[in-house]
């Protein structure tokens, strides 16, 4: 009953832009961190940015600083990544997950994941 699913992937040229969702059902995301991953082919997941659930402070890994931006809203249980100015090195399948308490960009400390959604940037 519980789920996460993430949407809004695609194919998209360098320098164009996508919005990811996270979309939750049978439970609240308002008292839970949610945190975007991905994962290229042969290689290991990486944290791309979080959202806390307190304060909703963010964090963003370096690659992406600048250029993606994560936000929530609470009334219609969804969080999102605003992904612009892609690059090819941003091709992964993306993933959303939830954490209890804190924010970071630690897979291991998410407690439940979604499907992923497959993000493809090329010419």
């Amino acid at each position: 009953q519980v789920q996460l699913v993430e949407s809004g992937g695609g194919l998209v040229q360098p320098g164009g832009s996508l919005r990811l969702s996270c979309a939750a059902s049978g439970f609240t995301l308002d008292y839970y961190a949610i945190g975007w991953f991905r994962q290229a082919p042969g290689k290991a997941r990486e944290g791309v940015s979080c959202i806390s659930s307190s304060d909703g402070s963010t964090y963003y890994a370096d690659s992406v600083k600048g250029r993606f931006t994560i936000s929530r809203d609470n009334a219609k249980n969804t969080v999102y990544l605003q992904m612009n100015s892609l690059k090819p090195e941003d091709t992964a399948v993306y993933y959303c997950a939830t954490l209890i308490e804190g924010c970071g960009l630690t897979p291991l400390e998410y407690d439940y994941w979604g499907q992923g959604t497959q993000v493809t940037v090329s010419s």
